[in-house]
C-alpha cells in the first residue's frame, strides 16, 4: 500500500463537541459522512482538544458534550462497523505532530488564516489571545496529515484550512524529504519496475519536468499505483522523484467539496444554538410541534385572508429542504392567494420533519441506556486511529532525526 495512491480513499473529519445536534448538524455535516462511510476509508474524530481553544475557561462541559455527540452521530446513520469513531485526545500523536510541525510553520501563516482574526471579532467577550487559538489551523493540519489523509470533506468556507495543511506537508517534505542517498535509491527502486515500466515512468517524468505536461504526471502516478514489487518507501521515493522533490512522507490532501443544504433556524438566520433557534434531533413530538407553530411567517400578512410571499417567510425556508414539488407548488400558491392560512402551512412541514427525527430519536434513546457500549465503540475507534497515526508519526520521527536507536 502505498501512501500516496491509496491514501486518496482515507477521509479525516472532525467535529467540536457541542453536546447533543440540531438538524442543522445533521444537513450540513451528517448526512455527507454517512454517504461517505460506505465510499472510502473513514476516520471521524470528537474534536475536543479544538473544544478548548474558545472554552478553556469552562472545560467542564466538554466530556457531557462528547457523549451526547457521539450518540447523535451512532443515532443519525454513522455506522461504527464502517468507519472509525474516536476521540481526538485519546490519540496523542496528534499533539506530538502538531508540535514538530510547529517548528517548521512560518507564522504568518498561521495569522492570514482568515478564521483567526474572524472568529476573535465574533467572540469578543472571550480572551482569545491565546497560543492555543492561534495555533489551532495547525493543529487541524496535524490531525489530517497524521492518518495521510488523501481527502478532506469541508465546505468552500473550510478550504483555507485545507490549503494551510497542503503547504505544511509540501514545506516537510522538501526540509526532510531529501535522503542524502535520495537520487541512488530512486534509481534503484525504478529498476524494481522492471523495463518495459521503467522506461515507461522515465518517459512519463522527463515528460512532466521539462514541459509540465500534467496528464503525463497523472499517467506515470496511476503507473506506481499498479506496481506490485515495489516497497512503501520504494512508492514514496518515487513520487517525489517523480514531482523533482524527495520523499514524500506526507501526502497533500485535497478538499473534497461537500454539498451540503443551508438548514434555516426558527427565525430564519443560520440555525445556531447562539441565535436560540435549534431544533435538536432528539426533539419530542410536543416540542418540535410547538416550535414550529410558533414560527414567524411573513408580517405583512396580518389576516388570514391576506395574500401572502412565501420568499419572505422562514417557514418557506425549511418547506424547501422537506417538501415535495407537488407540497411546494401547494404553499406557494395556497399562500399567495390566501387559500391556506399559517397554520395549514405548517403542519405538513411538522409531519415531515417529525417523521425524519423519530427514529433518530428512538435511536438515541436507546444509545443512552447502554452508555458502556457507546464507550465500547470509542475505545475500539481510537486503537484503530492510534495504529494508523503511530506508523506516521514513526516516518515523521525517523525523517527528523529523533527516532534513536
Amino acid at each position: 500500500m502505498d501512501t500516496v495512491a491509496l491514501q486518496s480513499r482515507r477521509i479525516v473529519s472532525g467535529m467540536r463537541p457541542t453536546g447533543q445536534l440540531h438538524l442543522g448538524h445533521y444537513h450540513g455535516v451528517l448526512k455527507n459522512w454517512i454517504k461517505l462511510q460506505h465510499e472510502f476509508d473513514c476516520f471521524f474524530f470528537v474534536a475536543d482538544w479544538h473544544a478548548l481553544t474558545t472554552h478553556y475557561d469552562d472545560s467542564s462541559v466538554i466530556e457531557g458534550s462528547v457523549w451526547d455527540m457521539v450518540i447523535d452521530w451512532i443515532a443519525a446513520g454513522i455506522e461504527p462497523s464502517a468507519v472509525s469513531l474516536f476521540l481526538q485526545s485519546k490519540v496523542p500523536e496528534h499533539a506530538e505532530l502538531h508540535l514538530l510541525l510547529s517548528m517548521i510553520t512560518p507564522l504568518s501563516w498561521l495569522e492570514r488564516v482568515p478564521t483567526y482574526k474572524d472568529q476573535q471579532e465574533k467572540l469578543k467577550e472571550k480572551d482569545l489571545s491565546t497560543y492555543g487559538f492561534l495555533g489551532y489551523p495547525l493543529l487541524q493540519s496535524a490531525d489530517i496529515l497524521i492518518y495521510r489523509a488523501g481527502q478532506v470533506p469541508v465546505g468552500e468556507d473550510q478550504v483555507v484550512h485545507v490549503e494551510l495543511t497542503r503547504e505544511v506537508a509540501r514545506r516537510f517534505n522538501h526540509i526532510y524529504g531529501r535522503e542524502k542517498d535520495f537520487e541512488e535509491k530512486a534509481e534503484a527502486a525504478i529498476k524494481k519496475m522492471g523495463k518495459k515500466n521503467a522506461k515507461l515512468y522515465n518517459q512519463l517524468r522527463k515528460a512532466y519536468q521539462e514541459q509540465g505536461d500534467a496528464d503525463a504526471l497523472d499517467t506515470a502516478r496511476a503507473l506506481l499505483k499498479e506496481q506490485q514489487n515495489l516497497t512503501l518507501g520504494d512508492t514514496e521515493r518515487l513520487f517525489g522523484f517523480l514531482e523533482g522533490g524527495g520523499k514524500v512522507i506526507l501526502p497533500e490532501p485535497k478538499a473534497l467539496l461537500t454539498t451540503a443544504a443551508k438548514m434555516p433556524g426558527l427565525d430564519g438566520q443560520k440555525m445556531s444554538k447562539s441565535y436560540g433557534n435549534t431544533i435538536a434531533l432528539r426533539e419530542p413530538e410536543s416540542t418540535l410541534a410547538d416550535k414550529i407553530k410558533k414560527m414567524p411567517t411573513d408580517t405583512n400578512r396580518v389576516r388570514r385572508t391576506d395574500p401572502g410571499n412565501p420568499d419572505l417567510c422562514p417557514v418557506w425556508q425549511l418547506h424547501e429542504i422537506y417538501a415535495s414539488e407537488d407540497q411546494k407548488q401547494w404553499v406557494q400558491t395556497g399562500c399567495r392567494s390566501a387559500g391556506i392560512g399559517c397554520l395549514d402551512c405548517k403542519g405538513p412541514l411538522i409531519d415531515a420533519v417529525a417523521a425524519e427525527l423519530k427514529p433518530i430519536r428512538e435511536h438515541a434513546a436507546n444509545l443512552s441506556e447502554h452508555p458502556e457500549e457507546v464507550r465500547r465503540i470509542i475505545e475500539d475507534g481510537n486503537e484503530a486511529a492510534r495504529e494508523v497515526a503511530r506508523d506516521t508519526l514513526n516516518e515523521v520521527r525517523s525523517a527528523m532525526g529523533l527516532a534513536y536507536k
